[in-house]
């Protein structure tokens, strides 16, 4: 272990945000790997420690969004499509609210891919191309989502809804 506390949390961090899929939980076991693990620090993070530990856990969602927002990603084992998306989004929320984190800057993101994900599901279901119906959950919950990152469902391509498997 290093003596510097700082690289110390600096690979917790590192830890969290490439954690997988419940970057909390991984913050919870690195938590108790700083406190009690006689390689941790065997004392309590201090208050901009911890901060740095929960934005890594807001981080480690944003990765795991953003990769199922990405239909590049498609095909792939750790692609999860929408409704993963918006399970982790929940999460996410849930835990901004609790630690008093703003989740805008993530939502802000998710603006941009939902659109533009959404545009090309449409497409290449117009063109009878590829299409993977990547959309796999309820139109009503794709609403609820662009209300929740403050996109107004009337900016989604049109049509939208026949992209979304019956």
């Amino acid at each position: 272990m290093s003596d510097d506390p700082t690289l110390v949390i600096d690979d917790e961090v590192l830890l969290i945000e490439n954690g997988g899929e419940l970057p909390e939980v991984a913050m919870h076991g690195c938590l108790y790997f700083l406190r009690h693990d006689p390689d941790g620090l065997g004392r309590e993070p201090s208050a901009e420690e911890a901060r740095r530990l929960k934005l890594a856990v807001v981080e480690g969602y944003r990765r795991i969004i953003v990769r199922d927002l990405t239909l590049a990603n498609r095909g792939q084992g750790h692609y999860r499509g929408l409704a993963r998306c918006l399970v982790n989004w929940g999460r996410m929320r849930r835990f901004c609210k609790r630690e008093g984190i703003d989740p805008g800057p993530v939502a802000a993101e998710m603006r941009e891919l939902l659109s533009g994900f959404i545009a090309a599901e449409r497409e290449e279901f117009l063109a009878r191309r590829l299409y993977s119906q990547s959309l796999n959950c309820s139109a009503k919950e794709i609403i609820e989502l662009c209300q929740q990152i403050g996109l107004h469902p009337v900016l989604l391509p049109p049509d939208w809804q026949l992209l979304i498997p019956a």
